[in-house]
């Protein structure tokens, strides 16, 4: 019988997964001849056999792909036998049509743990220890396609047992890219007051440092952690002082112990099965979790009833909390809202009066990528930060673009989405850009991910909001700029993300955004698709004091409650009565619908909680204490020129009112939004055409709240839909941006 050959072009996440081999060892199982290489984001393979082997060649390629791998057969074509002898792989080429799929940063998989503890191991308790289906990626990509030469790896030279793994296509190692071991990989350096030490010496010294209840800046994947003792309230309480954090959460690592590797952290939290799948995902994120009385120290999330908790991802990980024997705090190494930080010399300068000593490793991390964090609500994890091992995330669009548009995003949770065609990147989470670092990464992002896939932006799509950092900086720029409502991006977000549905009633509701007639909306819900929102029902506005402080001083926004009730209210602030007399002159106030900032005013009269240290701290804080099964108090629902208006003012003395306690009324809270919501989409959906009904933006965040929507629309026989992989939060809106550009396209 004749030769036959095949050309085969297959895309997706082919990259940094240990592809290449794979089908090397599939070519070789099936007797077939020829060649495979990378080209720019691509794969292509040349096959030469009997057609019914390369029939099952190409039926395996995607049924028995590598766990990581997601690949796509772009085409299978035949073409001209070249007479090869065998079956090799080609040194990778530049494709003439980029199709780049970055591979995200990879936790240590159970083959690089196992030789990590072997002591007959070449890399026994080597903290670099990797392979191609585990280790750094995303941080370590200079270029592409995806080769030594074009990572942070290319100043290490390979030693001759490396160099041999790398070169064998049978071997786990073949062209790992981050490849390293003892001899010719990256090092650890631990400095303190003395001498720097180096190597297995260095792990130990940070050891025994944690264990002294000092704070240790360790230098990681995407950046560094600060660790120390979580069982201690005096480390706990020194990191808070020094890092100026006193009431946010802190997230704890734990050691992978047990059969699934949880036993450490169901010792100190509670998880759902949904919760447990999350933690242990190859991502290995932060998994938030009820928290109930444990050993840890109580000042780790004050207030709340929920702890950050994840498993270690790397074999530095591994080796600090194996050795050390217990759970370690590992908050980000920034300071407060600014990206994490990422070299050693400014690791020491900007972390040097919260850190007392410093794990570092010489291997460059290129970008930072700050841990993911995930939620169980409904039943299923969502995505509350995109970061390490989630990103760069990849959605796709229902058509594609015009032309490549940059969308930058909002001010607070900063991430970034690049489109082109139907497919979208969305960036890690950079931060608050509200600081030069913040901003200086927020363009090397936007600069990276377009030279990464070779795609130059032709526009950029921003908030509508002129004094977000964002919107200046695309300004700024020579490309055309495409303004978006900040309400609509939310809706927009989840419309995208869950593209089946083709009328939605989206209740967007969050802290602010500047509406589409000046004032500051977050309590809306908006009917139609992307690009032909229309609001359709709204909370009662009031009138704010103090612009951007108002998201930090909850007693503001209670005092705008109460006088528009006409109660009195006089918390012990200074300057509280002058603030009080610009409200009733109406000097520079701002009217604003949003249901954010009425959960602000809840923890102010609630709680107390005149100043927050945070964002969202008040509202995370009544949701922790919320007593379920409290009765809902009944607000007015009316029309007001096609706008159902809920007016929120018979809660207010209820909130008000000391002699309740106050779970009681944290509960009515939430139980009186959920029906007034509940209420609103009934109004609505009994005289509009609605095909699915949507919950958009932070405030969303709020299991019992969301859960409690749901509960009451499912007995109206009304299925509600909440985002997943894209954040329900501002750092979802890039993503919505792009896609409401894209239906403004349709519509042109």
């Amino acid at each position: 019988m004749a030769v036959a050959a095949q050309r085969l072009i297959v895309s997706g996440r082919v990259q940094g997964v240990g592809f290449r081999p794979f089908v090397y060892r599939v070519a070789h199982r099936f007797g077939l001849r020829g060649w495979v290489l990378n080209g720019t984001g691509r794969v292509v393979i040349h096959l030469e056999g009997e057609p019914a082997d390369i029939a099952r060649f190409e039926a395996a390629l995607t049924a028995d792909a590598p766990p990581l791998a997601r690949p796509t057969v772009d085409a299978s074509m035949a073409t001209v036998p070249e007479g090869a002898a065998d079956f090799r792989i080609r040194h990778s080429e530049d494709a003439d049509a980029p199709d780049v799929h970055l591979p995200a940063d990879l936790f240590c998989c159970d083959a690089c743990l196992a030789e990590l503890k072997d002591p007959s191991a070449r890399r026994f308790r080597y903290p670099f220890t990797n392979c191609t289906q585990c280790g750094p990626r995303y941080t370590i990509i200079e270029g592409l396609p995806y080769d030594r030469a074009r990572t942070s790896m290319a100043g290490f030279v390979l030693c001759p047992a490396c160099q041999a793994e790398f070169e064998d296509p049978l071997d786990r190692r073949f062209h790992a890219q981050p490849l390293a071991c003892p001899e010719c990989g990256p090092r650890l350096t631990f400095r303190a007051d003395g001498a720097p030490v180096e190597g297995e010496a260095a792990l130990a010294a940070a050891i025994a440092a944690l264990r002294e209840g000092l704070t240790v800046a360790v230098k990681g994947v995407g950046g560094y952690h600060l660790m120390c003792d979580p069982a201690a309230d005096a480390a706990v309480a020194r990191l808070r002082a020094r890092k100026r954090r006193p009431d946010k959460p802190l997230a704890v690592m734990f050691p992978q112990t047990g059969a699934d590797g949880l036993d450490a952290v169901r010792d100190c939290v509670v998880l759902s099965e949904a919760e447990a799948q999350a933690c242990a995902d190859p991502v290995r994120p932060i998994v938030l979790a009820r928290r109930p009385s444990c050993h840890l120290s109580g000042l780790l999330a004050p207030g709340l009833a929920e702890l950050g908790v994840f498993l270690p991802y790397s074999p530095l990980h591994h080796l600090l909390l194996g050795t050390y024997g217990g759970p370690l705090i590992a908050t980000s190494g920034n300071v407060s809202g600014e990206p994490v930080i990422t070299e050693n010399a400014e690791a020491e300068r900007r972390l040097g009066g919260i850190a007392d000593a410093f794990l570092h490793h010489d291997r460059p991390i290129l970008r930072p990528a700050d841990d993911s964090v995930l939620r169980v609500i409904h039943g299923r994890a969502r995505a509350i930060r995109v970061g390490r091992g989630l990103a760069p995330l990849e959605v796709e669009l229902p058509a594609p673009l015009r032309v490549p548009t940059l969308a930058v995003g909002g001010h607070m949770k900063g991430a970034v989405a690049l489109g082109w065609g139907r497919r979208v990147v969305v960036s890690p989470h950079i931060g608050e850009l509200d600081s030069p670092r913040a901003m200086h990464v927020f363009a090397q992002v936007i600069a990276d991910l377009q030279a990464l896939h070779g795609v130059a932006a032709e526009r950029i799509v921003c908030d509508a909001h002129p004094d977000y950092a964002s919107t200046r900086w695309a300004v700024a720029q020579t490309l055309p700029v495409v303004r978006v409502l900040h309400h609509a991006a939310h809706a927009s977000a989840l419309a995208g993300e869950q593209p089946d549905v083709a009328r939605w009633l989206v209740f967007t509701w969050d802290g602010v955004g500047l509406g589409e007639d000046g004032e500051l909306w977050g309590g809306e819900a908006l009917l139609g698709a992307p690009g032909e929102w229309r609001r359709v029902a709204s909370m009662r506005p009031f009138l704010l004091t103090g612009g951007d402080r108002v998201a930090r001083e909850p007693w503001r926004s209670a005092g705008a409650l109460m006088w528009e009730c006409g109660l009195e209210w006089s918390p012990e602030i200074d300057g509280a009565e002058l603030v009080a007399q610009a409200w009733r002159k109406r000097v520079a106030t701002a009217r604003s619908s949003s249901v954010g900032r009425l959960f602000d005013a809840a923890a102010a009269l609630v709680l107390g909680l005149e100043i927050a240290s945070f964002e969202g701290q008040g509202p995370m804080m009544l949701e922790s204490i919320a007593e379920a099964g409290t009765d809902a108090v009944t607000l007015p629902l009316r029309d007001e020129g096609g706008v159902w208006r809920t007016d929120w003012r018979p809660l207010v003395p209820v909130l008000a009112d000391a002699t309740v306690p106050v779970a009681t009324r944290a509960g009515m809270l939430h139980e009186t939004l959920a029906h007034a919501l509940a209420e609103q989409a009934a109004v609505i959906v009994a005289r509009e055409t609605v095909d699915g009904v949507g919950l958009a933006g932070g405030v969303f965040q709020n299991r019992m709240l969301a859960e409690r929507v749901i509960a009451l629309m499912t007995e109206r026989g009304i299925p509600v839909r909440l985002p997943a992989a894209v954040p329900a939060n501002d750092g979802g809106l890039a993503f919505g941006q792009l896609v409401e550009a894209l239906a403004c396209e349709d519509r042109r």
